[in-house]
């Protein structure tokens, strides 16, 4: 029987909040409506206690002049009556009330009304409030001896109202006999009316927490939704965003998955021509080889020979690069270490002068807890420091790591590799020994179809750096190059992650 009512509770509710505007709205109504319910609440608990206390003044103004005249009848809710004498005569004159018996322990609190006198010869009205909770501050009444008397006692049992307890009230004129005052009908706790300001306060608070929880919410799949578009930026990540959130989300997430899906078919399209040019660009630079080779012309026969290899080389580097930004290869965990020496060993089978420098250590900084200090670094053995572990494109990564060491063979006559790792990046390091380079220079080797000064000496298109950059954003990192004294350094971070 529930589940229907269930399952249209959960319909309705996707389809009010579907929207960002029917959030708004709802959101603007529900906190109107809780606004005014918890200015209610505060403003009618705030009357009824004032009306309460109103009518505890006009009492205790009313019970004074009864106080003064004999035989008057006691105000509403007022009953005056003397207190049982004690059976020892001796007794009867003590200054001070009988307490009663059902009041343990006695919280007594005295006060003394003078009647309108310059010499403090007029009448002296004695109030002990006998309270078994507090004593009342007095000290909130005014006491000038230029007030009204009676205004005086009906502020007494106005402070006397404003508090939750049952006290007794004695009373005695000047000597005479000390009388008992009951009027818990009108200061007792049974009579002060419900207090609903803390229930006004908890309304109005738990409507600000609901409107900033759905608010923090609302904003929150902004914010994942960016950071994924973010990173899938950084990694190249193929599939689609999942639509979820509200529906201008859900619309922002669908154009976004429509212009990604045709970013991908237009570079396949890019990356099918170009396979479909140089797949058909073979059969006739065969036949200008075979060609070139009947030329007698030695010098000539090699310049063409040269051109037609340029001319290869840069329609399979154009093809590479095109593959790389389309990015097929999925992430899987690698030893970066492991990775790094199998490259290294292909090297040195050829006899190329590249060298794998192994770590003796690691360290990573020590994170800062509350009960300890920061910033110290922990440091690792060398067979520790070797196991880093990342999650990467094998296929692409090694392509990277070859292009640089290639570079450093052409331009700088030797390699030396070496892999460094924190919590989050890993960098592979290559060095070389060849001419330095400008900054200028330094900035601009990553874009296309830029080479270095002596591009006259070596072979080359120019997309080697740019392929190698790509790979490295499509890892969460980049490509840097750092100047030292023996030549230059690239640095290839990519991200653990």
């Amino acid at each position: 029987m529930f589940w229907p009512v269930t399952s249209m509770c959960a319909m309705l509710k996707a389809r009010i909040f579907r929207t960002l505007r029917a959030k708004a709205i709802v959101w603007s109504v529900g906190s109107m409506i809780l606004g005014i319910l918890a200015a209610w609440l505060w403003m009618a608990s705030q009357m009824a206690w004032q009306t309460h206390q109103d009518q505890a003044f006009v009492t205790g103004v009313r019970m004074y002049e009864s106080l003064l005249q004999t035989g008057r009848t006691p105000p509403a809710g007022i009953t005056i009556e003397p207190p049982a004498l004690p059976p020892d005569p001796a007794m009867r004159e003590a200054t001070l009330p009988p307490i009663p018996d059902g009041i343990v322990p006695a919280r007594i609190t005295s006060v003394s009304v003078l009647a309108n006198s310059t010499d403090f010869a007029g009448t002296r009205v004695q109030f002990y409030i006998v309270s078994p909770d507090l004593r009342y501050p007095v000290s909130d009444i005014t006491v000038d001896g230029g007030e009204d008397p009676a205004v005086i006692t009906g502020n007494l049992i106005r402070l006397v109202a404003s508090y939750c307890s049952d006290p007794v009230i004695f009373a005695r004129v000047d000597a005479n006999a000390w009388q008992r005052i009951d009027g818990l009908g009108i200061w007792g706790c049974q009579a002060a009316p419900r207090d609903y300001r803390l229930l006004a306060i908890f309304v109005l608070g738990l409507g600000i927490v609901i409107i900033l929880s759905q608010i923090t919410e609302a904003g929150a799949q902004f914010t994942q939704f960016a950071n994924a578009l973010k990173k899938r930026g950084q990694f190249s990540r193929r599939e689609a965003f999942q639509e979820t959130g509200p529906e201008e989300l859900r619309e922002i997430v669908r154009t976004v998955n429509d212009h990604l899906a045709f970013e991908r078919d237009r570079l396949d399209r890019r990356a099918m021509v170009l396979s479909g040019v140089s797949h058909d660009l073979g059969t006739p630079a065969t036949r200008l080889r075979l060609r070139t080779a009947l030329i007698e012309d030695h010098d000539l026969r090699d310049r063409l020979e040269a051109d037609i290899d340029q001319m290869t080389e840069m329609i399979d580097s154009a093809l590479t690069y095109t593959r790389t930004e389309i990015n097929l290869e999925e992430m899987v965990q690698v030893s970066l270490t492991s990775l790094v020496e199998a490259i290294v060993a292909d090297y040195e089978d050829i006899g190329k002068p590249v060298q794998l420098q192994q770590a003796h250590s690691s360290s990573i900084e020590k994170s800062r807890s509350v009960f300890g200090g920061g910033g110290q670094r922990l440091n690792f053995p060398a067979e520790d420091a070797r196991r880093i572990l990342v999650m990467a494109r094998p296929l692409s990564l090694r392509r990277a790591i070859s292009n640089l060491i290639d570079n450093s063979l052409k331009y700088g006559r030797r390699a030396r590799v070496s892999v460094v790792a924190d919590a989050e990046m890993a960098s592979v390091m290559i060095e070389d020994e060849g001419m330095n380079i400008s900054e200028e220079m330094l900035d601009k080797l990553t874009a296309p179809f830029i080479r270095g000064d002596n591009t006259g000496l070596t072979e080359g298109v120019g997309l080697g750096l740019t392929i190698v950059s790509t790979i490295a954003r499509q890892h969460g990192g980049g490509l840097s190059f750092e100047r030292l004294s023996s030549g230059m350094r690239a640095v290839l971070k990519i991200s653990r992650a």
